[in-house]
């Protein structure tokens, strides 16, 4: 059994060795002209300044939760939650720090050529996705082999093994709800005065939010989606090993199977990397996805290898009246691979501005701010019927070939391409900043037009890595619902005086004939609305803010329009970090609050069994309403996004005319539509599903 689990952790030990190796070429690059360097060092310091002020903040609230669980649950638990917070937010405070030094070297490399922009941003990126799998899969295997050393087993080893993803869960929605705060308060506030009162370009220096913009690109989509794929890979495969340990019992070579998955996977990862070369037709994203498609193929042909050195291909097992092989659980991790694909393609078609969603957004610009609101929304709309469809395919085919526990191996080798994923995710706003450096150090327009080709793709590849989260997150969560109700099973099933006793006479009851599991499933179905509506809010109060320093900067600052005056960027960076720091926590609340909450009341009003049953209702509730109401916001928003840019390019009358106007109206709803609500539905979804297990944990206790 050991060299198993040593097998990942080496492997997590590379994926870190690659980030050392690919972050000291990107710091060796050109870092461009001293103006340059200036902008990039301001944009340095804001996003370095509100991280600390937002770590700070979860470190408060991370203390007292890792007291009440070390209280109720032991040490070793309050351990494990302690190394989930902590490794999470490091992936994200790392590859935010990365980013931000990359933008210049980015901007330089595109004076050069395309070529040389490409390689510098992607390979920032890729340090990102490799730190991101690499502690995660270091996380989780390492505290394994630690507990097993500490002599923990049974539920004390499963507890804080759930614990470490639920540390991880508390700094993911944090960091996503507050990123998506600051960026999209920035960015809406900056187009709605610069682009459309003003009259002047995207990232033009005189506009006093420009820094704050290029400042939320970072702790938005960078430090967020890294810790939000952070929690999500190492949540699933915490799951998947809660249910091997469920469905076979003391059979530790499949526990550590999910684990192997990821390990050859960061290999795959890594390789695939080398494989992101521009060819002849210099298409950027043809480019980016050679790499993706590499690791794909890579992580489908070792997948059979690993499946027989650990579980072997032959060898049966059995859960309740399904039987399968090692062999069916190869199939079903091909399953996640081939739905990875599909919905990366399917966003693709929904976000980019060769295929017909988009340009019918432009189009509708034409006839005013009104029908381009009215598109945006029904392509958002639209935008979930595919993946919908494509993920019930998945469920029932894994399921049907490995029950549960097949569904929980597809979307745990879906999370193992994390690595390339997050590469092509924090590619983009590497990218963005390069243009903004770009045109605030005033750099020949051929360079602007080079880092605008990388920001359109960047664009995409946000979107693209949006829909791969949020459709893994909502399997994962399905994974994280099986556990509940599985372990829920166990107590009740092993309940007697002497253990579980809070569970004798507790029975199970799942019908929708039962009143409580339709009131658990509208009380689970209202969160990622109600969740969702809070982020929109708060963005709409922190942009409104902006707006009014922008106004007050352009009137009282002489000078400022015609480039003598100078504009005070530091008042508007400071603004947003308070207001993102104030408006994350009430929302981030809600999931924490939310599974325990409803079991006090309906235990107050029924007995236990209700409470279990509705609790159980809520996370699917949750699952199915959060993974339609996320898939529509970042699938619209991108749309919104790329719509005007491709209007921007020349289309449907350019820059200046009444379409466009319409379009940055289009862009200014779909921004906290793609970066606030509905990327932070996706770790609100689990970390529901994670408290409900945990809570499961101290009433058996």
């Amino acid at each position: 059994m050991s060299e198993l689990l040593w097998i990942p952790i080496i492997c997590g030990v590379i994926a870190l060795v690659y980030g050392v190796y690919a972050g000291r070429s990107v710091l060796s690059a050109d870092a461009g002209t001293a103006r340059m360097q200036e902008i990039s060092a301001a944009v340095q310091e804001g996003a370095t300044a509100y991280l600390n002020r937002q770590y700070l903040t979860i470190g408060i609230v991370g203390v007292v939760i890792f007291v009440i669980l070390w209280l109720l649950l032991g040490i070793k638990v309050g351990i494990g939650f302690f190394i989930g917070a902590v490794l999470s937010g490091a992936a994200g405070f790392i590859g935010m720090n990365v980013s931000v030094r990359a933008n210049v070297r980015t901007a330089a490399g595109a004076a050069k050529s395309l070529k040389d922009g490409l390689e510098v941003s992607f390979k920032a990126g890729a340090i990102t996705g490799m730190l991101v799998v690499g502690l995660a899969l270091l996380a989780v295997a390492g505290y394994f082999v630690a507990l097993q050393f500490m002599g923990a087993e049974g539920r004390e080893l499963i507890d804080a093994l759930v614990a470490l993803g639920f540390g991880a869960s508390l700094i993911s929605i944090f960091a996503r709800l507050g990123g998506g705060i600051f960026t999209k308060g920035a960015d809406v506030g900056a187009d709605l005065v610069g682009k459309v009162e003003a009259g002047i370009p995207e990232d033009d220096p005189r506009n006093p939010a420009v820094i704050a913009d290029n400042v939320g690109d970072n702790v938005g989509d960078c430090a967020g989606m890294a810790a939000d794929l952070f929690e999500t890979y190492a949540v699933t495969v915490v799951a998947t090993m809660v249910l091997a340990s469920i469905y076979f019992v003391d059979d530790m070579r499949m526990m550590a199977y999910p684990l192997m998955i990821g390990g050859v996977c960061i290999i795959t990862s890594v390789i695939g990397t080398f494989f992101v070369r521009l060819g002849s037709s210099e298409s950027i994203m043809g480019a980016l996805y050679k790499g993706f498609a590499a690791t794909t193929i890579l992580s489908a042909i070792l997948l059979w290898p690993i499946t027989s050195y650990t579980i072997g291909m032959d060898t049966e097992y059995s859960i309740g009246g399904t039987t399968f092989t090692g062999t069916s659980l190869f199939f079903c991790g091909l399953i996640g691979l081939v739905v990875t694909g599909l919905i990366i393609w399917v966003t693709e078609y929904y976000t980019s501005t060769e295929y017909r969603p988009v340009r019918s957004i432009a189009r509708s610009s034409e006839t005013g701010h009104g029908t381009n609101v009215i598109q945006g929304l029904a392509v958002s709309m639209e935008a979930t019927a595919i993946p919908a469809l494509i993920i019930c395919a998945g469920i029932v085919v894994a399921y049907n070939m490995a029950a549960l526990f097949g569904i929980a191996i597809a979307v745990t080798t879906m999370l193992a391409l994390a690595g390339m994923v997050v590469a092509l995710d924090a590619y983009g706003p590497v990218t963005d900043n390069a243009g903004g450096i770009a045109e605030m150090a005033e750099m020949d327009e051929e360079v602007r037009k080079t880092t605008d080709a990388l920001d359109a793709v960047g664009n995409t590849t946000k979107a693209v890595t949006k829909g791969y989260a949020i459709g893994s997150a909502g399997l994962g969560a399905l994974v994280l619902f099986a556990a509940y109700t599985e372990d829920l099973a166990f107590f009740i099933s092993n309940a007697s005086p002497d253990q579980y006793s809070y569970f004798q006479g507790v029975t199970l009851n799942f019908s929708l004939q039962n009143p409580f599991i339709v009131v658990g499933l509208i009380l689970g179905g209202l969160q990622p609305y109600l969740f969702g509506a809070m982020g929109m809010m708060a963005v709409g109060r922190a942009a409104g803010s902006v707006v009014r320093e922008v106004r007050r900067q352009f009137k009282e600052i002489p000078g400022i329009m015609e480039g003598t005056g100078k504009p005070d960027y530091g008042r508007a960076v400071d603004m947003l970090t308070r207001a993102a720091i104030r408006e994350m926590i009430i929302p981030s609340l809600l999931p924490l609050l939310a599974p325990i909450l409803v079991f006090v009341v309906v235990l107050l009003v029924a007995d236990k069994s209700a409470a279990f049953a509705t609790v159980g209702a809520m996370l699917l509730g949750v699952i199915i309403t959060g993974l339609f109401v996320a898939i529509s916001m970042t699938a619209g928003g991108g749309a919104w996004d790329n719509a005007k840019k491709y209007i921007e390019d020349g289309n449907h009358g350019g820059k200046g005319t009444d379409a466009h106007a319409a379009a940055v109206t289009g862009d200014t709803v779909g921004d906290p539509y793609k970066d606030t609500a509905g990327p932070a539905v996706n770790p609100m979804i689990k970390i529901t599903n994670i408290i409900a297990l945990l809570m499961l944990a101290v009433l058996a206790h």
